[in-house]
């Protein structure tokens, strides 16, 4: 796509049509990976023929892919530009081996994550393809009151952000989910005061999630690390220990390799 086509829309000009392209991709998440161009008009409230010309571009770019089944997804070309990002991808690849580690050893899914603003930003994730459900998955976003992990990266977040997610709705995904102001201010001290979180029953009715901060060379918490154990075969105390070690040593790996690339983004709009 270049600026000259861009400004060829007759909506309104190269703004309006980069706006419209940002929805477009912006659709492919929350479990759609594959989308008709009739689902992406309907998610984007764009018309047919307006997301058709926008994801041909898209398409011949390689921002977007077309399968056989006429069906779109996230293109190559899109996720090799992605992958140059490196807030993400070098944690990524120094927590990686601590990630594998963990879950090897204890048989339990392990998580990785980073905050944007008021969410979490699920990063990697190591879990039995057994197992289900695969949540949360990875390049996901959730809130940041209700799991184990988010509520260290919220513990750990500057004061605005958790005064406009505490002052926001605090939604219930089970009847364990803090929902009172109070409570999860209190949870998100004792975190703060002990180095880690434990979160019980709060995503869903069978886990209990342990998780961990982990620091930059610059003492900020850049990141979060997590366990997602069954609650009828919890041995919380050791799980707590193993997590800690790892957190700590991806915070090591870190301010020994000079990784002083990630950063959190915090936006007013969000």
């Amino acid at each position: 796509m270049t600026a000259e086509r861009l400004d060829e829309d007759p909506g309104g000009g190269a703004r309006s049509v980069i706006d419209r392209a940002f929805a477009i991709i912006g659709t492919f998440q929350g479990g759609r990976v594959r989308q008709s161009l009739s689902d992406i008009s309907r998610h984007t409230g764009l018309p047919i023929a307006t997301c058709y010309r926008i994801v041909q571009r898209l398409n011949e770019w390689g921002a977007l892919e077309r399968d056989s089944e006429g069906k779109y997804r996230i293109g190559l070309r899109l996720w090799e530009v992605a992958s140059l990002a490196p807030r993400s991808v070098g944690l990524q690849r120094i927590a990686r081996p601590y990630l594998q580690d963990l879950y090897e050893t204890t048989g339990y899914a392990a998580h990785l994550a980073i905050r944007e603003g008021l969410e979490l930003v699920s990063i990697e994730r190591f879990q039995s393809p057994r197992q289900v459900p695969r949540r949360p998955r990875t390049g996901h976003r959730y809130p940041l009151h209700v799991t184990a992990i988010a509520q260290v990266l919220l513990a750990h977040a500057p004061e605005e952000v958790q005064e406009e997610v505490l002052s926001g709705e605090l939604r219930a995904t089970t009847e364990y989910t803090y929902t009172q102001r109070d409570v999860l201010e209190r949870v998100l001290a004792d975190i703060r005061s002990r180095g880690y979180a434990i979160s019980d029953r709060q995503a869903d009715l069978v886990h209990v999630g342990v998780a961990a901060p982990i620091f930059a060379p610059d003492k900020t918490v850049v990141a979060a690390l997590s366990l997602a154990l069954t609650r009828d075969d919890v041995d919380e105390k050791n799980m707590i220990h193993l997590v800690r070690i790892a957190a700590n040593g991806i915070s090591r790996a870190l301010r020994e390799s000079g990784h002083a690339s990630v950063v959190i983004y915090d936006s007013p709009s969000t």
